[in-house]
């Protein structure tokens, strides 16, 4: 293809029908541009649609680049999200996913002890959707899994790396908080 603009028009058409993170290699191959191109092409486009009141962003995440809704409109997507029709996980779900995010690699008994309930069904869920995966074999007895998150976890986030989850203590209370909640749940002493 020839100018910028018939270049950037391509990749936008590109990134707007794939279901994963385009890596700029491939985008390079399909344009037959240079990859070096790409990328520049790539930021280009991620500057101007930030730029610009659009309702979608560019960003590099998972080893290759994807459209996302712009984060101005997260109010009324969660009112979509809401609806009948959008497909959500459960709150215990959603514990699970976390617990397996930032204590990977984790087997199911950790992932229970953890949350104090069973929680096979979740994990088998996540699996299903492709979040989490099987990581690999303990040498215990019964062998037993341990679970990370998929690629497809790191996209749906969009995150490039696990190092750029958010950081747990920012979403611990106080000390003195929990301590008080502690209290309400110790026996009393006599």
């Amino acid at each position: 293809m020839g100018g910028l603009v018939e270049t950037k028009a391509l990749l936008e058409a590109i990134l707007f029908v794939a279901e994963n993170p385009v890596p700029a290699i491939e985008l390079a191959e399909v344009t037959e541009e240079t990859q070096a191109r790409i990328v520049e092409v790539l930021n280009e486009l991620a500057t101007e649609l930030a730029a610009a009141e659009r309702g979608i962003t560019l960003r590099e995440v998972a080893g290759g680049w994807r459209l996302y809704a712009h984060p101005d409109s997260f109010a009324h997507l969660e009112r979509y999200a809401a609806s009948p029709t959008a497909a959500k996980l459960s709150g215990a779900a959603l514990e699970t996913l976390a617990v397996v995010a930032y204590r990977q690699p984790v087997s199911r008994g950790q992932i229970a002890e953890i949350r104090g309930v069973d929680s096979d069904s979740s994990l088998r869920t996540l699996e299903r959707r492709g979040l989490v995966r099987e990581v690999e074999r303990l040498p215990l007895p019964g062998n037993p899994a341990t679970y990370g998150t998929s690629e497809l976890f790191l996209e749906k986030l969009g995150l490039r790396t696990l190092a750029d989850l958010p950081p747990l203590a920012d979403h611990v209370p106080p000390r003195e908080i929990v301590e008080t909640l502690e209290e309400t749940f110790r026996p009393d002493s006599v």
